[in-house]
């Protein structure tokens, strides 16, 4: 099955009042990350009105990216008709996809767009299963346990995040003997 791995950086963690401000995503075509497959794009977060809203401290402070940043990117109203056709009903992976995927409902929807991918597939869930005496599941902790690296300065972006969220998913279903 191809997937696409994706992740989001967004300015909270409320889909119905928060904007996303990051989106990257790569596709694993048979049991290969391909890298040139992938999208990634900043995003000028804006209110269920359109406005432009202001990323606030404590989500720069996650993932270091500022309005100064975004300020010239283009908008979710332009991006995520192009990121669904990236995606092309394909099933989606993420480190937690009821966020992700919570904010991609919520923009589809605000937008008369319909997020509908074949699956959505979680490596939390994947890496519970995998390892089930292990009390955090968080992408640092999974990327440990498994011995793969962020790329400098790629933690809490979305593209970095996606490389290793990526190797995480094709390891995790090696590890319960599931095919990709």
């Amino acid at each position: 099955m191809n997937v696409v791995v994706f992740d989001l950086e967004t300015t909270g963690l409320s889909p119905e009042k928060d904007g996303i401000v990051e989106i990257g995503a790569v596709r694993i075509v048979g049991n290969r990350i391909d890298e040139t497959l992938k999208y990634e794009t900043l995003v000028r977060p804006t209110t269920a009105l359109g406005e432009t809203m202001r990323i606030p401290w404590y989500a720069e402070r996650v993932h270091g990216i500022s309005d100064a940043m975004v300020r010239s990117a283009p908008t979710i109203d332009e991006v995520l008709p192009e990121f669904l056709e990236f995606v092309a009903g394909d099933a989606v992976v993420a480190h937690n996809i009821g966020f992700d995927g919570g904010f991609m409902r919520a923009n589809a929807r605000r937008l008369g767009l319909n997020w509908s991918p074949a699956a959505e597939l979680c490596t939390v869930q994947l890496s519970r299963r995998a390892f089930p005496r292990e009390r955090s599941h968080n992408l640092t902790m999974l990327a440990e346990r498994l011995g793969l690296e962020f790329a400098p300065g790629g933690r809490h972006r979305s593209y970095g995040d996606v490389q290793v969220t990526a190797q995480a998913y094709l390891q995790l279903l090696q590890r319960l003997g599931q095919p990709a």
